[in-house]
């Protein structure tokens, strides 16, 4: 996971530019990228291991029942990409498959993150000994020229259900980029939810120890730590919300009360109401007519589907 230090921003940066026009919206928002500094990180490795969040042990379930599947319908002599990889711990699964189909194989990881890269290398290379890591540190949101140079069959993995995070317009954008750098015959394996009971799916973002609380809470202790803000967090709650018109989850910080918030290295005051909500995060739940349709926007042809028992969760392959 990437350190505090390697993420820290300044009040000149784009990020805090981001920040100043979101909380000077309405109505206000902050971007979800903000929740990953070094705290942040370590609080989603605490929530993917609660018993309410099925996202992280429901894909490995599949790929660890189909990783066999999967790389025979992605094609022989594959290379293996990743975006937005961290340390590459589901990945781990249709490595070992591979490398027992072919004696030795390249993995390009690829992430803001210097450090989980770091830590991606020293895992990988310990475990799998015919694997070369060739790590890319890059923001794949706004494409990854790099992917153009390199030769042979690739497989992009996109997993983890990270494009529910993005309005479908911006999926869509995201995907066009990585298409335009890939080669007819290359492939792209896409995990993503699916659209659910919110029985399910609101305990998953506002479990019962409340550490999901405190992730998103955390984004008001990065802005005190890092843009020198007075956020109380005691007088923030925790929303979570779903949206079944809109298919996705809604995540806000309500004020409890009303106050008001200083940003020196922004220069900003802020005035809340009670009950006035910052939006933080969406997390889309898909059908599977969805998945086809920001697909083939994209430039890409769904081939097939892999999903548990109950349907809670799609991995996706599709064709270049």
């Amino acid at each position: 996971m990437a350190t505090s230090k390697q993420l820290q921003f300044k009040a000149g940066d784009a990020i805090a530019i981001e920040v100043r026009e979101g909380l000077g919206a309405t109505p206000k928002r902050l971007p979800a990228k903000l929740f990953y500094d070094e705290i942040g990180s370590e609080l989603f490795e605490q929530i993917t291991e609660l018993p309410e969040y099925y996202l992280t042990r429901t894909e490995r379930s599949i790929l660890e029942s189909f990783a066999g599947e999967i790389l025979e319908q992605a094609g022989p002599s594959l290379t293996l990409v990743e975006l937005g990889a961290g340390t590459a711990s589901k990945t781990c699964i249709l490595i070992e498959e591979l490398l027992q189909r072919q004696s030795r194989a390249l993995f390009y990881p690829i992430d803001v993150s210097p450090s989980a890269l770091d830590e991606a290398m020293r895992q990988l290379g310990r475990q799998f000994p015919g694997l070369r890591v060739n790590p890319i540190v890059a923001d794949y949101t706004g494409g990854v020229p790099a992917l153009a140079r390199i030769t042979g069959r690739k497989l992009v993995l996109y997993i983890g259900s990270s494009i529910g995070n993005f309005e479908p317009c911006e999926a869509i954008g995201i995907l066009r980029r990585i298409r335009r750098t890939l080669r007819p015959g290359d492939a792209l394996l896409l995990g993503a939810d699916f659209a659910k009971s919110s029985k399910i799916l609101l305990p998953a973002y506002d479990d019962s120890q409340g550490v999901t609380a405190a992730f998103n809470k955390n984004i008001l202790a990065r802005l005190n730590r890092e843009l020198d803000a007075d956020f109380n967090l005691d007088l923030f709650r925790h929303i979570a919300l779903w949206n079944r018109r809109h298919s996705r989850m809604e995540i806000y910080l309500e004020s409890a009360s009303a106050q008001t918030v200083f940003l020196p290295a922004l220069d900003m005051d802020l005035s809340f109401e009670p009950g006035e909500r910052i939006y933080t995060e969406n997390s889309y739940k898909y059908t599977d007519e969805m998945i086809e349709s920001i697909l083939q926007q994209s430039g890409f042809t769904l081939e097939q589907t892999w999903c548990d028992r109950k349907k809670w969760f799609g991995v996706h392959l599709a064709r270049v």
